[in-house]
């Protein structure tokens, strides 16, 4: 589905009356997107961006349609290309997010930055959110309303989604791809597929996904295709004795093997097989030893673009 939009401003496409969007496309490691809902003198940002330049970046375009900056800053998840970016907009700006993407967001500091240690990430003090919650959570932009839903445990513990109801467009962050491979060590492959049902139950007509072209219900679709054959990947490994690398080794991703990263593959398994015998999800994984097989299976660093 093409989703038809409008420039406005530098870097921001107009998707809905009042509601922007970010893409940094192709979307790989890294390169996320973001989400503006204006209206009535008040502007939500949805997630910011990876280093100090892009948010610069983005801060210059969201200026451009909302003078002097986003009232609020949602952080859909604790990940450094999520919130790094908070520093370009606090204090101004109230950052949300739930509450256990806060503490992640502690517990994780700039560890991102130390898998790409050539990446010129620039001057990111950790900026933590400064309003949480458990559920759910409501703004207004003028006519217009923000939900905020907790959604995870599924790309990690922590997931939230915006919902634009009047709009019906929907700033899905990590737990909704488009075009790149969806990521699930941090979180739940089961958790993801029941999201996605959840988000279903939206009817969204405009998706925002985390990373890749904006789309509509189109990523739904794909990125819960990916995580069954995911499963399927999983059990079949299991009883064949293999690791999560053999068995990412051994797969046949069909389509899915020409998405953006496909190396995910063997730390998804990690998450995926762990889940298979018995781990709760958004249990703790040992996060090196996936990156570790990941970076095997890509035969060598992946590129982080940021």
């Amino acid at each position: 589905m093409a989703v038809a939009h409008t420039v406005a401003g530098p870097g921001l496409l107009e998707i809905a009356d009042g509601v922007y969007a970010r893409e940094q496309l192709p979307g790989g490691w890294c390169l996320n997107n973001a989400g503006l809902v204006a209206g009535g003198g008040r502007a939500v940002l949805v997630d910011t961006a990876a280093t100090r330049a892009r948010a610069r970046h983005l801060a210059a375009a969201v200026d451009a349609v909302a003078p002097g900056g986003p009232d609020v800053v949602v952080n859909t998840h604790f990940h450094g290309d999520h919130v790094f970016g908070n520093v370009e907009f606090a204090p101004r700006a109230t950052v949300v997010a739930h509450e256990q993407t806060r503490s992640d967001v502690a517990e994780s500091g700039h560890g991102l930055c130390r898998l790409w240690p050539t990446v010129d990430w620039g001057d990111i003090p950790l900026v933590l959110p400064d309003v949480t919650f458990e559920d759910e959570l409501t703004f207004h932009a003028g006519d217009l309303t923000v939900r905020l839903l907790h959604v995870g445990p599924a790309h990690t513990p922590g997931d939230v989604v915006a919902w634009v109801p009047e709009r019906k467009v929907l700033f899905a962050g990590d737990v909704v791809w488009s075009r790149v491979t969806p990521f699930v060590l941090m979180g739940s492959v089961q958790g993801s597929l029941e999201a996605l049902e959840r988000l279903r139950g939206l009817r969204p007509e405009v998706v925002v996904a985390g990373h890749g072209p904006v789309s509509g219900t189109e990523a739904l679709d794909a990125t819960e295709a990916y995580l069954r054959l995911l499963g399927d990947v999983a059990r079949e490994g299991l009883r064949a004795g293999r690791t999560p690398l053999a068995a990412a080794r051994a797969a046949d991703l069909g389509p899915f093997g020409e998405l953006q990263d496909p190396e995910r593959l063997a730390a998804n398994l990690h998450r995926a097989c762990a889940e298979a015998q018995g781990m709760p999800p958004g249990g703790r994984i040992d996060v090196a030893a996936a990156f570790r097989d990941m970076v095997a299976l890509h035969g060598g660093l992946p590129p982080c673009a940021a």
